[in-house]
């Protein structure tokens, strides 16, 4: 037994002042004690025993007889070892009962303890038993428990039999000599010292170390934490401290009649007998702060199974007994209440976090401290009731911080109470210690709430973190998967987590525990998007994935908070401002177009260089089409292809952009096509001066004057070797290859509606409501084709037939310069048209060759120049001329349809009658319409009417034209009069 003295002594010795009960907690994983250092060396061991003294000279008190001291020895003998003999090694009993009823009541089944029930606490295994010590036959027997609540105190507080003996037998001298005096008026640490001498202690060492406990109690209790503060000058004081520090050096001589107890005596009592007041009714020495709460909460640890550390079945009984202790110690409820609270929680920390009734308990009692910090402003009890808070709060918040590390499906039902127990620490030391709390008004602040979201924010950044960590590990050449593809999975699966395992715990303190999750999840992955996008030059299908799936995590995160906020007062607006949209899409959106951008501008471009380079040689394919053309559709229909197989989930959305410039590029290839080519006016000839004709003269006659042709404005390209890009061949093909872009619009159409069906977000009515229409480049190829027919047709006419025309075409003899020419001319370039150009636009060309055949026969007629003349006569061979020349196209029913030529042919046919009018009536016919025209003019002198191109018999100029073209002298002599026409130009 002395060597256990002597550790303990060693112990206490190698402690530095520190506090003996932290060391104590610590060392069997608990929380360090809140209580302040005591700044005396006393061991946990030391506290213990000397709190064992009080708890046992306290209960003493309460019997009323005088106390006997029985040895073990002899009360075990008469027992038997049966239940109602006492196990512990010395009893205070009167001469023939036990002295003390509380300590020596006999315990029975706890199973209905009150304060048990009270506390959420069921009932041990053990209680369930038989009576302690009853034995079972052959069966082994379960350790005996303790049969009377003092024994059960001295097991609990490890105090040995021989020391509990010791005890014993000195508070047994101390009541002989001092009969009827109660323990709150002892000083027990001088009473023991006063009892026991050297020789009373066999082992010197032992006795050395017992000494010393006793004289550090006395120098803890009435010189470093007095009840009543020290002054510098007592002079008790500084006795006690030099008769302490020369006790250290060596032993003092203990004993009732020595003269170094005597003196010890009167310091002690000196500086013990001081109260508050003035008056002084017991002793204060062990009723200082923090003593008294070091050696009360070595009491307390008595409550708790020193092997399992739940709460012992026979709390009720050991609640009792340490009430007793409260007048020594100085201690009441609110005192007791903080510091059963701390017990119970630092156990349920000691017990690896698994002992929820431990967790449940200290959650009851803490909120009993909550009630008793409102009504008491004590200093030294806010002191430690900050201090305890503090130290349960910083231990709960280490988790709760992050929850995700410390809760799992395993251990998630301790997790209400470690939040309940941490956010009530959090508010009494905010409503009910800070004093910054109470300038301000309660309602500004909700500490349960605001503790709730620092502990969701933190977690989740926490568990992020650790996320970002895992993706990036999980990123090999196995898994190319990019890292924040992975992420934004983890995070969703993280979010989920938190909703269904989380959040339903949280809600308690916090109604939208869901929705700050979320939020908190969607900022941190929301920074790390947004790097990613900042790097972002081109559309990869990495990039592509990384966005979709932050995309899509977005979504669910904000599900999340907009199903957990339905019910708030803003119905989750506040929430959904702290989540900014990530815009995913917009990214890959504005990704998308620069692919798109950068695939046009190279069609473009493709378009300007090959086009430069084209022939339209009628060789190169049987389908007489530009090879341009098919390599510019292929290219098309490519692009289409590569968009529609982008791994993106907004094809609708985008196709619009796509289809613009493709459909522009198109529209720049058909407008490339026919430029150069000119228009109808580009061939149609200046009109020659209006002349009259010379009656009488040989004109009609003259073969041999070189007749003067109306001028013609030649094509810009205007060659005629073979390679002519305006030859008739090289039109054709032009003509073919905008017909053949224009009906390939159609099955780009049609492609685009498939690849629109097929991709990976489309729905049942992708394309309705969508215009896929190649708008810009369908109008250009009815223009062009339209364009290109005009001008084939007018070029043919007026620049290849031209010398036909001007020339040949009644030039001289009437009768030998008829149509027949022109006709032969014109069957080789019928047929070219005809088996060159696409059947679908076959008519439209040859339609407007004979419109262009037309308008030139009406031409020699009206402006043929000076070298015509008509009479007539002449009309019914031009008339029949005219019918051939339409018989050409109609080619007896194998050409164009009827009519199709008659209407055609309309604006001739309503001409040709003029030729037939004699030279009065046309007189009077342009009078009347000029007199029409010019009402308001001079009547004496008829102006020159304006050509319009516009041949009617109703029009002026035509009449005129055909006055002028008139073998007749009445038509000369009015054309001379009128006008003062010239015979020749």
């Amino acid at each position: 037994m002395s060597r256990l003295f002597r550790e303990s002594r060693r112990d206490s010795s190698s402690s530095n002042g520190s506090s003996a009960a932290a060391a104590a907690t610590a060392s069997t994983g608990g929380l360090p004690s809140p209580f302040p250092d005591l700044g005396v060396p006393l061991s946990a061991a030391d506290l213990r025993e000397a709190a064992y003294e009080v708890l046992v000279a306290s209960s003493r008190t309460t019997g009323g007889k005088p106390l006997t001291y029985i040895p073990q020895a002899a009360a075990s003998a008469g027992g038997g070892g049966g239940p109602a003999s006492p196990a512990s090694a010395s009893s205070l009993s009167s001469a023939n009962a036990s002295s003390s009823p509380s300590l020596q009541r006999s315990l029975t089944s706890a199973a209905a303890s009150k304060m048990k029930k009270a506390l959420g606490l069921r009932s041990s295994a053990s209680s369930k038993g038989g009576s302690p010590g009853s034995g079972g036959g052959g069966k082994s027997v379960p350790p005996r428990r303790p049969a009377t609540v003092g024994e059960l105190m001295r097991v609990q507080m490890r105090v040995s039999e021989p020391a509990d003996a010791r005890i014993r037998r000195g508070l047994l001298r101390i009541a002989a000599s001092q009969l009827g005096r109660r323990a709150e008026s002892m000083v027990l640490p001088l009473e023991f010292l006063q009892q026991f001498k050297a020789s009373d202690i066999p082992d010197p060492q032992e006795y050395e170390a017992w000494q010393s406990r006793n004289l550090k109690l006395l120098e803890a209790g009435l010189l470093v934490h007095p009840l009543v503060p020290l002054n510098k000058s007592d002079v008790s004081a500084q006795r006690l401290r030099q008769i302490i520090r020369g006790a250290y050096d060596r032993p003092l001589e203990t004993g009732k009649n020595s003269e170094s107890m005597q003196v010890l005596r009167s310091a002690v009592m000196s500086l013990a007998g001081r109260s508050d007041d003035g008056t002084s009714d017991g002793c204060h020495w062990a009723d200082g702060f923090p003593l008294n709460l070091h050696l009360y909460q070595m009491l307390v640890e008595a409550c708790f199974d020193n092997d399992d550390g739940t709460v012992v079945d026979e709390i009720d009984e050991v609640m009792e007994l340490l009430k007793k202790t409260w007048g020594i110690l100085g201690i009441n409820q609110m005192l007791h209440n903080l510091c059963f609270a701390w017990a119970l929680f630092n156990h349920f920390v000691m017990s690896g976090q698994v002992d929820i009734e431990l967790l449940s308990a200290a959650e009851n009692q803490l909120a009993e401290v909550a009630k008793d910090a409102k009504t008491t402003k004590d200093p030294n009890y806010s002191k430690v009731l900050s201090s305890t808070l503090s130290s349960i709060m910083g231990w709960t918040e280490k988790r709760l911080l992050a929850y995700h590390e410390t809760f799992n499906t395993s251990n998630i039902e301790s997790m209400q109470g470690i939040v309940s127990i941490g956010v009530s620490a959090a508010r009494v030391l905010v409503e009910d210690i800070s004093h910054e709390y109470r300038r301000r008004r309660k309602e500004e602040t909700d500490v349960a709430r605001s503790r709730i979201e620092t502990y969701i924010r933190s977690s989740l950044r926490t568990a992020f973190a650790q996320r970002m960590e895992e993706a990036d590990s999980k990123r090999s050449s196995r898994n190319p998967t990019p890292v924040l593809s992975i992420l934004a999975k983890d995070i969703g699966d993280l979010a989920i987590k938190e909703k269904n395992l989380y959040s339903p715990i949280l809600k308690t303190w916090h109604p939208l525990a869901s929705g700050v999750a979320v939020a908190t999840l969607h900022s941190c992955f929301g920074n790390e998007l947004k790097q990613f996008i900042a790097g972002l030059t081109e559309l990869t299908p990495d990039t592509v994935q990384v966005l979709k799936a932050a995309d899509k995590l977005e979504k669910d995160l904000v599900n999340i908070a907009v199903e957990d906020s339905v019910d708030s007062d803003d119905g989750g607006k506040s929430l959904i401002r702290e989540m900014p949209p990530y815009e995913a899409e917009n990214a890959i959106a504005n990704l998308v177009k620069v692919w798109i951008k950068e695939r046009i501008d190279r069609l473009k471009g493709w378009v300007d260089r090959t086009l430069k380079q084209e022939t339209w040689n009628p060789a190169a394919n049987r389908e007489n089409i530009a090879p341009s053309c098919v390599e510019m559709l292929r290219m098309v229909g490519e692009t289409l292809d590569a968009f529609f197989q982008l791994p993106i989930p907004m094809h609708p959305v985008l196709l619009p952009d796509l289809m613009f410039g493709l459909d522009r590029s198109l529209q720049l290839f058909v407008s490339k096509a026919k430029s150069g080519c000119g228009t109808r006016n580009s061939f149609m000839p200046q009109l020659p001066p209006l002349t009259r004709c010379e009656v009488g003269s040989n004109i009609l006659f003259k073969k041999k004057e070189k007749p003067q042709n109306p001028q013609y404005r030649g094509s810009q390209n205007g060659t005629t070797n073979g390679a002519d890009p305006l030859a008739l061949p090289q039109l054709c093909v032009r003509l073919n290859t905008l017909q053949f872009v224009r009906g390939e619009l159609e099955n780009l159409e049609k492609k685009i509606k498939t690849g629109l069906r097929n991709v990976e977000s489309a729905q049942a009515d992708v394309t309705d409501g969508l215009d896929i229409k190649f708008e810009l480049c369908q109008t250009a190829c009815q223009e062009g084709i339209q364009q290109l027919c005009e001008t084939t047709a007018y070029k043919v006419t007026f620049y290849d037939l031209g010398h036909v025309l001007w020339d040949i075409l009644y030039i001289g003899d009437i009768a030998s310069s008829r149509i027949e020419i022109l006709l032969r001319e014109l069957d080789p370039i019928l047929e070219t048209i005809s088996g060159m150009v696409h059947n679908k636009v076959r008519n439209r060309a040859i339609t407007a060759l004979m419109k262009a055949t037309f308008d030139g026969f009406l031409l020699v007629l009206l402006a043929g120049g000076p070298l015509r003349a008509f009479t007539r006569q002449d009309s019914q061979i031009i008339e029949d001329d005219f019918k051939a020349l339409k018989d050409l196209f109609l080619a007896d029913g194998d050409g164009l349809p009827e009519e199709l030529v008659d209407k055609a042919s309309s604006q001739v046919k309503n001409v040709l009658p003029l030729l037939r009018t004699d030279s009065e009536s046309l007189i009077d016919r342009f009078k009347r319409m000029m007199a029409e025209s010019n009402r308001s003019g001079a009547k004496n002198r008829l102006p020159l009417p304006p050509t319009t191109g516009h041949w009617s018999p109703n029009e002026p100029n035509t009449v005129l034209r055909v006055l002028c073209y008139r073998y007749d002298e009445t038509a000369t002599k009015f054309l001379k009069k009128t006008y003062n026409l010239p015979k020749k130009i």
